[in-house]
């Protein structure tokens, strides 16, 4: 028990935004060089592993346990990323649907410790980016749901190569950090649409919408938008899931 809380010890030694709060965007604070740097040290356990990317600013803790759900079901090796945790730090890194063991985190931890000494000013949620996406590639995970910490475009998960990525509900959040308009906002959270990768937005405010499909547009990225291209209507639900019928 005591190795865990000193390799969470260790973890949260480093820039804790979460916990100081959030820092204005600047190169300095926000940039995807460390994360690359490390990765690359690490040997690149990103790129073992297909990739759902998830943005916005509500339901995407609750969008990424769903498509990890439907993702394990139908067969594949899942992993699923998020975060804050609510009571455990390990609810943020799981396979299968099974929370990263203390063990887990313990090895890893000392096992990057001399790489992450090898890259300055990184900070407490890139290292746990690089860990969850080490434990991912260490177990085989087949299909990996991400979900981004803040923003999009210069979060720590954006170094990632999705096969999709999703655009949830985005309203205002973050302003001080990401901008006071909406305009402005869903410019960073688009910022994880990749060239031709397809994009599924959540229905959005006009503003955020048109500069979601600009940026689409630039990318080539086919965009399907819930509500115009598919629809849903929500079923029976309980403790045990919800149904609902997709047209």
């Amino acid at each position: 028990m005591s190795a865990y809380r000193d390799a969470l010890s260790y973890l949260y030694s480093f820039t804790d935004y979460e916990k100081r709060g959030f820092a204005a965007y600047a190169p300095e604070f926000y940039n995807l060089d460390r994360v690359r740097h490390l990765l690359a040290l690490m040997g690149e356990p990103q790129r073992t592993f297909q990739a759902v990317h998830i943005a916005g600013t509500k339901g995407k803790g609750s969008t990424a346990a769903m498509i990890e759900s439907v993702l394990r079901v139908a067969g594949y090796r899942t992993g699923l990323y998020t975060s804050p945790h609510l009571h455990s730090f390990r609810e943020r890194i799981q396979v299968a649907g099974e929370l990263i063991p203390e063990a887990g985190v313990i090895r890893l931890v000392e096992e990057m410790r001399p790489l992450v000494a090898r890259v300055e000013g990184i900070t407490t949620f890139e290292i746990i980016t690089c860990l969850a996406f080490a434990w991912f590639a260490e177990l085989g995970v087949e299909w990996t749901v991400v979900e981004v910490g803040l923003g999009g475009r210069l979060d720590a998960t954006n170094v990632l190569e999705p096969q999709v990525t999703i655009i949830t509900p985005i309203s205002y959040d973050h302003v001080a950090i990401l901008g006071d308009t909406l305009s402005q906002i869903a410019a960073e959270k688009a910022g994880i649409i990749k060239p031709g990768v397809p994009l599924v937005s959540a229905p959005q405010p006009e503003e955020a919408l048109a500069t979601i499909c600009d940026v689409c547009d630039r990318q080539g990225a086919p965009l399907t938008l819930v509500g115009r291209d598919w629809t849903w209507l929500a079923g029976a639900a309980d403790l045990n899931g919800q149904a609902f019928t997709v047209r």
